[in-house]
């Protein structure tokens, strides 16, 4: 393959990636796979190639890494898609709410990190794309627990990176602002009585392009930095927002 070959061929390429039954993570896993990768998905909600697991629950986490790994027989990729909103105000807050949101939104993906690094690096080669969101440095309000946990994965994120950059495995996130996903159009709460965020970040242009993104934008920005392509980034977040960040 030319070094200037931009196809990404994934064949051969075994992943792993949490969230992958609708919305980005659904436009991830059909794009890795049509490019080649046997792709296996962590998702709650049943279907084809899907391990049903709670991501909320720790040991349902560990057990979906192992036998990950032994229908791949290894794992080549992680894409942390998976992700919650519970509405948390500062005040009169829910700690079962905020418990519930890092659970899904910090440690599972963590710790699939954690349980897929060995032996990604034992293998000398591995990508890890986590998705974060521009909450991790935009915040609005009601939502602290949904940024802290984006956050703590960007931080989590270049830490990974760091550790596992001799290894030979690159370690990325990707953080997209305002995606056509039902959590986005409805601000995580009930579809009748949410106000959508397109009459705020659309219909009050705050957002530049005056669309949302598609999940599959987002999806062809994970595949490249998932792909053997990307060589030489690591410990980065790429930001896919339309312009949302560049306004003052």
């Amino acid at each position: 393959m030319s070094e200037l070959d931009h196809t990404l061929d994934f064949s051969g390429i075994r992943a792993v990636v949490t969230g992958g039954s609708h919305g980005i993570g659904a436009a991830c896993a059909t794009l890795l796979r049509n490019a080649g990768a046997t792709v296996i998905v962590l998702d709650i909600d049943a279907g084809p190639e899907v391990i049903v697991v709670d991501l909320a629950n720790r040991a349902e986490v560990a057990a979906a890494a192992e036998t990950s790994m032994e229908r791949l027989g290894g794992v080549d990729v992680l894409v942390n898609v998976a992700g919650i909103f519970r509405p948390s105000p500062v005040r009169g807050l829910s700690l079962e709410a905020y418990d519930a949101t890092m659970a899904v939104n910090l440690t599972a993906p963590v710790m699939l990190m954690s349980l897929f690094a060995e032996p990604m690096a034992t293998q000398k080669y591995g990508r890890i794309v986590n998705i974060t969101s521009i909450h991790a440095k935009l915040s609005e309000s009601l939502s602290l627990a949904y940024d802290a946990s984006k956050g703590g994965l960007e931080s989590a994120t270049r830490t990974a990176a760091l550790e596992l950059a001799d290894a030979g495995v690159l370690v990325n996130a990707v953080a997209p602002g305002f995606v056509a996903t039902r959590m986005s159009l409805v601000d995580g709460q009930d579809e009748l009585n949410a106000k959508p965020f397109t009459d705020i970040y659309v219909g009050q242009g705050r957002l530049p392009l005056r669309r949302a993104a598609q999940p599959s934008e987002i999806a062809h920005t994970v595949a490249f930095l998932a792909s053997k392509q990307n060589s030489y980034i690591t410990g980065q977040v790429v930001t896919i927002d339309g312009g949302l960040s560049a306004r003052f």
